[in-house]
């Protein structure tokens, strides 16, 4: 099949970034730009997106401050998650019709190098899980609680953050696995009711009604023994207040700061982990890729026995990328967000 087939346009959509964004994001900001489908030269392929996924880590990226990962270039096409269909390949390991997983996303089309592609299965899970539960943020969810964590049957574990794609994994894993008790904090009583009667988290509060660390207090009265922090803030320095002796915290995200123009004070009470022995270590799921095997091999398990379960938040459209990005930052997801692109 070549590009020049009726069925593939020529033509495809993307978002780029036109400036640097300070504090919150703006429209303005932004631009979605038509743009020609290049042909896929040797060992290429071209995919049509039909999912892509807008996470936290993105805001990040359209900063030019030094991170661990490039920001991204002005005036050129974003990436990020995407899960879709080659329709044309110049590359003998990649079929047209394959379903791969890649990282151009927030555009229609892609073309890029086919090693750059890895192949899922649309008859193991819906396309879309491969964005979340099964992919990125799930295997940052495993690897967060299992290695820098080291989590151990009998924990009480605190997440904040807990009704997103992450943090409503990494309270499920625990459970499955035999924490003590799991405690959540989310935005909103409705996420606070998912948590507890459908994920089955032991105690959650919203953040929103008052004090962390006294909400905490009471939702973990015994104290914390494992902490994963995708909030940062207040919430970092309630559960340092409720570490138990050697407590371990995993700083996986702090989406409370990340539209600060200033720097946000640290916690106030970090001489706490002195007398807990406790430690506080900061990880990229990047790092942990030889866990992927066993964490499909283990993850899949529990969600095809239904033990394990998620929910997403499906924007349509490409148009409406930026928008479901935004709502990310808000909080406005329910489980990992992702826009569907097509069929």
């Amino acid at each position: 099949m070549s590009v020049d087939t009726p069925q593939i346009p020529a033509t495809s959509r993307e978002w780029h970034l036109t400036s640097r964004p300070v504090g919150w994001p703006k429209p303005e900001d932004f631009q979605l730009t038509e743009v020609e489908i290049p042909q896929p030269g040797p060992g290429q392929v071209l995919v049509k997106n039909l999912y892509v996924s807008v996470d936290p880590y993105m805001r990040g990226r359209m900063s030019a401050a030094k991170s661990y990962v490039a920001p991204y270039e002005l005036g050129k096409a974003m990436q990020g998650g995407a899960v879709g269909v080659v329709v044309a390949s110049n590359d003998e390991g990649v079929a047209v019709g394959d379903h791969v997983l890649h990282f151009n996303g927030w555009r229609e089309y892609a073309t890029f190098d086919a090693k750059q592609a890895v192949k899922v299965d649309p008859e193991a899970a819906p396309l879309s899980a491969y964005l979340g539960v099964l992919g990125m943020t799930g295997l940052t969810a495993y690897a967060g609680l299992l290695r820098t964590l080291s989590f151990k049957e009998g924990d009480t574990v605190f997440v904040s953050g807990a009704a997103g794609a992450v943090g409503s994994q990494v309270g499920q894993i625990a459970k499955l696995l035999g924490a003590g008790r799991v405690v959540g904090s989310a935005g909103s009583a409705e996420k606070v009711k998912l948590l507890i009667e459908e994920y089955g988290f032991d105690a959650a509060f919203n953040y929103k009604d008052g004090s962390v660390f006294e909400q905490l207090k009471q939702a973990a009265p015994d104290g914390i023994d494992v902490y994963f922090d995708n909030v940062g803030g207040d919430h970092l320095e309630a559960a340092i207040g409720q570490l138990n002796r050697d407590g371990r915290i995993a700083i996986c995200g702090a989406i409370s700061v990340y539209n600060n123009t200033e720097a946000a004070p640290g916690p106030r009470n970090l001489s706490r982990l002195i007398q807990t022995r406790g430690r506080i270590e900061g990880f990229l799921v990047g790092d942990h890729y030889d866990l992927q095997p066993q964490f499909v091999q283990q993850v899949g398990a529990w969600i095809r026995s239904g033990e394990l379960k998620y929910r997403e938040t499906v924007v349509e459209g490409i148009e409406n990328n930026l928008e479901a990005f935004l709502g990310v930052l808000r909080g406005d997801n329910i489980g990992k967000m992702v826009v569907k692109l097509g069929e």
